[in-house]
């Protein structure tokens, strides 16, 4: 499945949930993150996201989408990390 991550964390703990995503999705933006990820992974990273989260203040929002069939991705201005195919 595709998923786009958001997340808004305090500042002690967004390092630590920056690192967690990047294991699993790939960076675009400022704490938004993309990718294909399997159920179980998406289900890890909820969990290890849960460990560093603190419920009161931190927040995460996450799309999933079953396929990107209909979707379109469009970026204006700089892309903050250039998704290249090597071959």
């Amino acid at each position: 499945m595709f998923v786009i991550l958001v997340y808004d964390f305090g500042e002690k703990r967004v390092g630590r949930a920056l690192k967690t995503c990047r294991k699993y999705l790939t960076w675009v933006q400022n704490s938004v993150f993309e990718g294909d990820i399997s159920m179980a992974n998406l289900k890890k990273l909820k969990c290890q996201l849960s460990d560093i989260m603190v419920s009161s203040e931190d927040s995460v929002i996450i799309y999933t989408f079953k396929s990107t069939k209909y979707s379109n991705r469009e970026v204006l201005g700089v892309s903050k990390n250039q998704q290249d195919i090597f071959l």
